[in-house]
């Protein structure tokens, strides 16, 4: 394919991280007697390639699909991924021959239908809507639907990340979805999936009989492991999480983190209106800020 419409191709886009703090000194020092400096960090969106970006952005994909990674064929979406490389992009420091810090593309359901790995993504979010009240009204029939374009947005990053890096990824991929419709290619959609997790807290199965003891906890409140995806919600005609299918029940028990609560991750799915998308990107960057 081409050469990515907003910029050339090798071209990056220098967003500087606000404010990383880095330790100095030794480890053991007292907390109130240790500097703390101030490293500015260039993160840089790059096209995809080929020959760099396969084993960083299935590495991400296995992250964003976490214990269900094992039931797709991740090798050739990453393929798919990299191949329409006129959209999305890798979020990267330093180099371009860097491994991606976060990945962002959206790809046509309809168009790649016919794809194994296509469908077995789309029986499995089909599948998953129907456990959400929200997602089961409308997400199943929309999958099934030949005469919708539904746009699956795949993005994950390294938990790490400064937020603000995020917004000019969507922008620029809207703008490079504009551009590709311009030339009649296949990225007319008529609604926007996108893919992301989140976790909820829930009580160990450590310690069971003194945990017997104790009053129940309420249901625990679903977080969001990335800010934007709350703001982005508030913008879907429906939302929801499921849990993983591959997800054993003591997995909260291997996650914890030295806290009386484990973690439970789970998907999180969100349908939006093609045409409310850059509003909801608008409010992304309203919300979280953007790096400069």
């Amino acid at each position: 394919m081409g050469k990515k419409r907003s910029r050339e191709v090798d071209q990056d886009v220098d967003m500087a991280d606000p404010t990383v703090e880095k330790r100095d000194g030794d480890e053991s020092s007292d907390d109130d007697d240790e500097d703390m400096d101030i490293v500015n960090v260039d993160f840089e969106l790059f096209n995809y390639d080929s020959q760099i970006d396969f084993h960083g952005v299935k590495t991400l994909l296995r992250q964003l699909f976490d214990a269900d990674a094992q039931l797709f064929d991740l090798s050739a979406l990453s393929d798919l991924v990299i191949e329409q490389n006129t959209i999305g992009s890798t979020c990267k420091v330093d180099d371009k021959a860097n491994d991606a810090y976060a990945f962002l593309t959206v790809l046509n359901l309809h168009e790649h239908r016919s794809k194994p790995f296509i469908a077995s993504i789309v029986d499995y979010l089909s599948d998953r809507a129907k456990t959400d009240d929200s997602l089961k009204a409308v997400v199943p029939t929309l999958l099934a639907d030949a005469d919708k374009h539904v746009g699956l947005v795949l993005a994950e990053r390294l938990l790490n990340m400064p937020a603000e890096v995020i917004p000019p990824m969507w922008r620029c991929m809207i703008d490079e979805i504009e551009a590709a419709v311009e030339d009649k290619e296949p990225y007319e959609f008529t609604h926007y999936l996108v893919v992301s997790r989140g976790y909820y807290e829930v009580e160990s199965t450590l310690d069971e009989a003194e945990r017997k003891k104790k009053k129940a906890r309420e249901e625990q409140k679903f977080q969001y492991f990335h800010p934007e995806d709350e703001v982005m919600a508030k913008h879907a005609i429906a939302s929801g999480s499921y849990s993983f299918s591959k997800e054993g029940e003591r997995v909260a028990d291997s996650k914890r983190a030295f806290q009386e609560m484990g973690v439970k991750p789970s998907g999180f799915m969100m349908l939006i209106d093609a045409a409310k998308f850059d509003k909801a990107v608008t409010a992304i960057a309203e919300y979280v800020g953007t790096a400069s």
